[in-house]
C-alpha cells in the first residue's frame, strides 16, 4: 500500500487554454479542477450571485452550482471615443482590474461578472462598455470635457472618470491621454452605416400583433432583473459608507433614500414571472414586451445610480444638496419602473371596455 501511494498518478488537469488572458481576453470561463494560471485570479459565482476569489496556483474546486472564471488583472490599453458624434476624437486609456483584497466583502469586477457576464470578458467588448458609460455621463452633463481643455478642467475630468470606472466596473485607470482616432475610425463610414441601418424596412404588422424589437423580451427581462437583484444590495452598502451627511436634513435624506432603495430591492426579489398575469394565467405577448421594457429602463436607472455613487465619493460638502436631488430622481425612476414591471397589464388597457 505504501508503494502504491508513492506511485499514485497526479490528478489530471482539465483542458483550459489561457493563452489569450492578459491580451485579448480579460476573463475566461474555467473548468473545475484546473489550476489558476500565474498572475491570474479565479472568480467563482454561485446560483445566488455570491462570489469568491482564489489566487494564482490554487486548484479551482467548485461547490455545486458554481461557475468559475480566470481573470488576468492586466494592465490593458484601449481607445475610447467620448463623444458618439465625433468618433475621431479619442482617449487612450490604460487600466487594470482591481486586485484581490481579503478585507473586501466583494469586488466590483466580480459583481460585474456575476450580474452581467455569461461567458468570456473580451477586451474589445469590455472597452465598448467603458465607452458607453463614459458617453452617457458626458451626455448627461455629469462629466465635462470641453475643447481646448485647461489643466484644471482636465484634472477634474480625470478625477470623475477614474472614480466612474472604479465604481461601475471595478477597474483602476492608470493613464488616460487624448489621441486622434481619425485614421482608425472613418466617420464617413460610420455615418453610412447609420443611414443604411435606418433604411432597412421594418415588417408591417397587424394592429393586434405584438410589436417587434431587436431584443428577446424574456432574455432582456431576466438579464435586467438579475442585475437589479444582485447589484441593488451592493449599491446600498456602498451608498451607506460613501456619504457622511453634515446636517440633520441631509442625514434624513440619506436614510430615506436607503429606505426607498431597500423597498425597491424587496420588490425586485418578489417580482412575478414575465409570462404570467396570475398563477396559471398566461400574459399576452404585448404586455410581456412592456414588462421587459420597464425592466430594461430600471437597469439603466441603476447605471445612473452607480455613476452618481462615483460623484458622491469625490464630492465635498457643497455639492451634496444637488447630488441628493439627483439621487431622488434616480430612485424615483427605479420605483416607477419596478412598479410598472409588476403590473399584469398597462393601466390604460385596463380601462378599455371588454
Amino acid at each position: 500500500m505504501m508503494f502504491a501511494s508513492l506511485f499514485k498518478r497526479p490528478l489530471r488537469q482539465p483542458e483550459f487554454n489561457a493563452a489569450g488572458l492578459g491580451a485579448g481576453a480579460i476573463a475566461l470561463p474555467a473548468p473545475a479542477g484546473c489550476t489558476v494560471p500565474a498572475r491570474c485570479a479565479a472568480v467563482l459565482v454561485d446560483h445566488g450571485g455570491h462570489t469568491r476569489r482564489l489566487g494564482e496556483g490554487a486548484r479551482i474546486a467548485v461547490i455545486e452550482g458554481e461557475r468559475a472564471w480566470c481573470v488576468h488583472p492586466g494592465p490593458y490599453t484601449c481607445d475610447l471615443a467620448p463623444f458618439a458624434q465625433a468618433p475621431e476624437i479619442g482617449l487612450r486609456v490604460s487600466f487594470a482590474i482591481d486586485a484581490s483584497d481579503p478585507r473586501a466583502s466583494h469586488h466590483r469586477f466580480d459583481l460585474y461578472i456575476a450580474s452581467e457576464v455569461g461567458g468570456p470578458v473580451m477586451l474589445d467588448g469590455f472597452a465598448q462598455a467603458l465607452e458607453h458609460a463614459l458617453q452617457r455621463e458626458l451626455e448627461q452633463g455629469n462629466l465635462d470635457l470641453p475643447p481646448c481643455t485647461t489643466l484644471e478642467e482636465w484634472n477634474a475630468f480625470r478625477s470623475g472618470f477614474n472614480q466612474l470606472m472604479y465604481s461601475r466596473f471595478g477597474v483602476t485607470v492608470d493613464d488616460c491621454v487624448p489621441v486622434d482616432l481619425g485614421a482608425a475610425r472613418d466617420y464617413a463610414r460610420v455615418l453610412e452605416a447609420r443611414l443604411a441601418a435606418q433604411a432597412v424596412p421594418r415588417p408591417v404588422q397587424a394592429a393586434a400583433a405584438a410589436p417587434q424589437e431587436a431584443f428577446d423580451p424574456a432574455r432582456e427581462d431576466a438579464r435586467a432583473l438579475r442585475r437589479l437583484f444582485l447589484e441593488l444590495p451592493c449599491l446600498m452598502c456602498a451608498l451607506r459608507v460613501a456619504v457622511l451627511p453634515a446636517g440633520q436634513l441631509q442625514f434624513r435624506q440619506h436614510q430615506d433614500l436607503l429606505r426607498r432603495l431597500d423597498l425597491v430591492a424587496l420588490s425586485v426579489g418578489t417580482m412575478p414571472a414575465l409570462e404570467l398575469a396570475a398563477p396559471g394565467q398566461p400574459l399576452a405577448a404585448f404586455d410581456q414586451l412592456r414588462r421587459a421594457r420597464h425592466s430594461r429602463r430600471a437597469a439603466l436607472a441603476m447605471d445612473d445610480a452607480w455613476a452618481l455613487l462615483a460623484r458622491l465619493k469625490i464630492a465635498g460638502e457643497g455639492p451634496l444638496a444637488l447630488l441628493f436631488d439627483e439621487a431622488d430622481r434616480i430612485v424615483s425612476n427605479l420605483e416607477l419602473d419596478t412598479a410598472a414591471r409588476r403590473l399584469a397589464v398597462a393601466e390604460e388597457r385596463e380601462e378599455e371596455p371588454a
